[in-house]
């Protein structure tokens, strides 16, 4: 059971392991995606369509209809990597080995929908995989197996999710084994240390650059791709800014204003410290360097990213 990229990795060491059997997948429903908001699959669904496994696609996981589906596959265990439901005891009972599933945090650290964006936000050193056997909580089922990995410097969401999710179907297909002849017993997880990794919204983008450069430099990794750290060209120019990729520097200003704009990059003040911009890109167009942008968008020593113009509608 699992329904975005994440997932896919899961289901395909599944379907590689010679002693499994994949009786089934089990994904969100086709949604409405891009200009024409066209029904597009999930990719776990793309993917078990190339594997040739039947597909079951409930609205919600307590649908009677797919309960009955569920039980004729007769599956002896249910593996699950960001399903985006919670599952309800009717299919969480139904295996005789239960569920488990692949959660990209050290549980208990982490619980929720996005462990890997608050991760690099709160900028952690460390994170991991754990696969867990479920309960009707929010990712609190007793522990089988973790495996941890340093959080780089070079990090962002997306270059972790890519290794996290690898990392968590090799756990997962090497936990399986010990765990159905008995040999792994689940360990309930440590009332210490529980923390929720809440969703994350478009809101979050929004730099302040009153924050010290570090926390920005982590704001900008932690949302790759998606909603992107952004702020405001100022005026008269105006519009949105996204910025993609920065680095931290030894400078001071006043914060959000540009510290210096030439050949040699573009610099921004933070309430602690500045941030040399990388990677921008203004609304509707694409992503450039900094001497690209500063091309066709000539910014000065002075000016001051953040504010919004009064044309400009909140986020």
């Amino acid at each position: 059971m699992g329904t975005p990229q994440l997932a896919c990795d899961s289901l395909q060491a599944l379907a590689d392991a010679p002693a499994v059997e994949v009786v089934g997948v089990v994904t969100q429903p086709d949604r409405p995606k891009g200009r024409e908001l066209k029904l597009t699959p999930s990719p776990v669904k793309q993917l078990a369509l190339e594997r040739q496994l039947p597909v079951l696609q409930p609205e919600k996981a307590r649908d009677p209809q797919f309960l009955d589906a569920l039980r004729e596959l007769r599956p002896d265990l249910i593996c699950v990597a960001a399903f985006g439901q919670i599952l309800p005891p009717s299919v969480l009972e139904l295996p005789r080995f239960g569920c488990l599933n692949v959660h990209t945090s050290l549980l208990p650290k982490y619980r929720g929908a996005a462990p890997i964006q608050w991760a690099i936000l709160n900028g952690d050193t460390e994170t991991g995989v754990t696969i867990m056997k479920m309960d009707p909580g929010l990712d609190t089922g007793p522990i089988l197996a973790q495996e941890s990995t340093p959080i780089l410097e070079q990090d962002n969401s997306q270059s972790l999710h890519d290794r996290l999710a690898a990392l968590g179907a090799q756990l997962l297909i090497r936990t399986i084994p010990p765990y159905l002849e008995g040999q792994l017993a689940p360990s309930p997880q440590p009332a210490a240390g529980a923390s929720y990794a809440r969703k994350i919204v478009r809101p979050d983008g929004l730099m302040d650059w009153r924050r010290s450069a570090r926390e920005l430099w982590n704001q900008i990794r932690g949302l790759v791709p998606w909603p992107g750290a952004f702020t405001y060209l100022p005026a008269p120019m105006g519009g949105l800014l996204k910025i993609w990729a920065a680095d931290m520097v030894q400078s001071a200003g006043p914060p959000g204003a540009i510290l210096r704009s030439d050949g040699s990059g573009l610099v921004v003040g933070c309430g602690q410290g500045a941030l040399r911009l990388l990677l921008l890109q203004r609304e509707g167009g694409r992503r450039l360097t900094p001497q690209q942008f500063l091309a066709g968008c000539p910014l000065r020593a002075g000016q001051r990213l953040g504010d919004r113009t009064p044309e400009q509608p909140p986020t």
